[in-house]
């Protein structure tokens, strides 16, 4: 089945220029240790100042060791595992760490956290009609993750509420493309062609989330059903239409024995029945074999017509 998703069904959002590079950092170990060295130096300075001018000048290196010390620790930014940090300096966009462990950049810059694990999105129970105009509920679940963190953080005001919100959007859409049910197998159905839809679905929310610089894992339909005013009718529905499909195959069954056992009373020789009896015995069989209700036997003790 073809997955692609028509372009007049997703909004052609504006291209972002800015997308996720690598950013300038040293690692923060060796940093941290220098900043203790600072510190510890400068306590010393201030201890061992003296007097006079050299005291003096002993107090301003002290300071401008106390703040070398201090841009070396604010400059320390722990990345764990799942996560990474985007650098923004004076308001523009400087690079984003994925390394995790202890990193040091620049320490004048702001570093915002975003999380690069899967997660999950389960979206509302939806009502909306179906390709048929029967109104239907529906909802599913969504398993996503950040690509591009520059996108994530820059194209789009929230992105965590900006997947949600497309995500229901292609639901309802999808939902609103095809019959929950068809008697047609050329046509998809929701109920019928679950892979084929979810495919589509994952397809749509991708190309509706990419402007937002996430990848979407996949897709699944976790609520499905005919809304409540009508259940009751399109149950009453689906069991007849079992109860028909029933029939069909006990009248088929049923045919078939007879035609065998009419065959098998001729090539062996049984009995030998004309046109009249063998319609006769043919309207016998198949009310015995298609009749819902046990059969009693009657034993014929007269002639073999009467």
């Amino acid at each position: 089945m073809n997955t692609q998703v028509s372009a007049a069904a997703v909004p052609k959002f504006p291209a972002q220029p800015v997308s996720e590079y690598q950013a300038r950092s040293t690692p923060g170990l060796p940093i941290l240790a220098l900043g203790i060295v600072g510190v510890i130096l400068g306590v010393v300075l201030i201890i061992e100042h003296g007097q006079g001018t050299r005291a003096i000048v002993l107090s301003v290196v002290a300071i401008l060791v106390f703040i070398a010390s201090e841009l070396c620790f604010h400059g320390l930014t722990p990345v764990q595992n799942g996560e990474a940090r985007v650098i923004q300096l004076f308001g523009r966009y400087r690079g984003t760490i994925r390394t995790p462990g202890l990193q040091w950049v620049n320490p004048f810059t702001r570093r915002r956290r975003v999380s690069t694990r899967i997660r999950n999105l389960e979206t509302s129970m939806v009502k909306v009609n179906d390709a048929d105009g029967n109104p239907i509920e529906i909802a599913a679940v969504v398993v996503w993750l950040v690509e591009d963190t520059g996108k994530a953080i820059y194209a789009v005001d929230a992105f965590e509420k900006f997947v949600a919100i497309q995500a229901e959007t292609a639901v309802r859409h999808i939902a609103s493309s095809y019959a929950y049910e068809v008697g047609d197998a050329d046509r998809l159905s929701l109920r019928a062609n679950a892979d084929e839809i979810t495919a589509r679905l994952s397809a749509e929310i991708g190309l509706r989330v990419a402007s937002a610089g996430v990848q979407i894992v996949e897709s699944r339909l976790t609520r499905l059903s005919y809304a409540a005013e009508i259940a009751q009718a399109m149950l009453r529905r689906q069991a007849a239409s079992a109860v028909v499909g029933a029939r069909q195959v006990i009248v088929q069954g049923a045919v078939g024995m007879v035609k065998l056992a009419l065959n098998q009373l001729e090539q062996e020789g049984v009995v030998e029945l004309d046109e009249e009896r063998k319609a006769a015995m043919v309207s016998n069989l198949l009310v015995v074999l298609c009749s819902e209700q046990a059969t009693q036997q009657v034993v014929n003790t007269g002639s073999l017509y009467q």
